[in-house]
């Protein structure tokens, strides 16, 4: 597979961290230039991500986008040039009490963060262990669970240790697997989501509102969140340094995150000629 399939391709959904980004979190200028030659050729760029809107913003507007973005693995569909809600699949807010219940009832110190569309709660501010938005972002709402846990949430991130977090898998995943999806993409932060969330599903639902098939998509990606995307996608590509899983599901792999390997995969799919 190589340089005849840019004909095919339509949109292109590419993760950000590990992916379009390097490890200092930036986007290289000849990859942004790229990006942007592509979308002006009429193919959707879509940025797909486990961050929220406001985290996204920065890349979305530097590669100057007009399309949905998939955010929060695909919890939320976000209609960045209008600021507005295109899909969003949240949490009942007592499911989320009880798995909060549990998790610290196991481990008392663990940080709770809830994303719900693109406002940010916690019940205790601390960033001994953050993520790239809380590095970004101060919380929108500090307050007591009850006075936030009374609406559908999209994200619940439990943060703390890597021993901790690995125990707390192991507590929770048994317990609640049959209503949420548990993602541990970093070894101090579990995920959580509607478990009928991916950004496979979102990305079903991206290129059918752009009227593209499945077999028109091509897929970027680095983690463990990003197989179901790749497995759904008529072209999929992994970075060097991708989880093992992605590397196989892949068509190609690319150079790594910090090798421009973006760039490198839309030079190779013939997205430049």
């Amino acid at each position: 597979m190589g340089k005849g399939r840019s004909a095919s391709i339509a949109l292109l959904a590419v993760d950000l961290d590990g992916t379009l980004l390097d490890d200092a979190k930036r986007v290289d200028r000849l990859t942004a230039a790229a990006l942007r030659t592509v979308a002006s050729r009429g193919v959707r760029v879509v940025i797909a991500s486990a961050r929220p809107p406001r985290s996204v913003r920065p890349f979305h507007t530097l590669l100057g986008l007009d399309t949905l973005q998939i955010n929060y693995n695909g919890a939320l569909i976000w209609d960045e040039p209008r600021r507005s809600v295109f899909f969003h699949q949240p949490m009942a807010p007592g499911l989320v009490r009880r798995i909060i219940m549990v998790a610290r009832e196991a481990f008392a110190n663990v940080l709770v963060s809830c994303e719900v569309v693109d406002r940010w709660f916690t019940d205790r501010f601390d960033q001994t262990y953050t993520t790239e938005t809380g590095r970004l972002f101060r919380p929108d709402v500090i307050a007591p669970l009850d006075d936030f846990l009374n609406q559908p949430i999209t994200k619940l991130m439990l943060l703390g240790d890597s021993d901790t977090i690995s125990a707390l898998h192991n507590v929770l995943q048994p317990q609640f697997a049959r209503h949420v999806n548990i993602v541990r993409a970093d070894p101090q932060l579990l995920q959580i989501m509607d478990r009928r969330v991916s950004k496979a599903d979102a990305l079903h639902r991206v290129a059918s509102h752009y009227g593209v098939p499945m077999s028109s998509v091509m897929a970027i990606g680095d983690a463990a969140n990003d197989l179901p995307m790749l497995q759904a996608a008529g072209v999929a590509v992994a970075v060097a340094n991708a989880h093992p899983l992605v590397k196989q599901a892949a068509h190609w792999v690319a150079p790594s995150n910090n090798e421009s390997g973006v760039r490198a995969a839309i030079e190779f799919f013939g997205l430049l000629d």
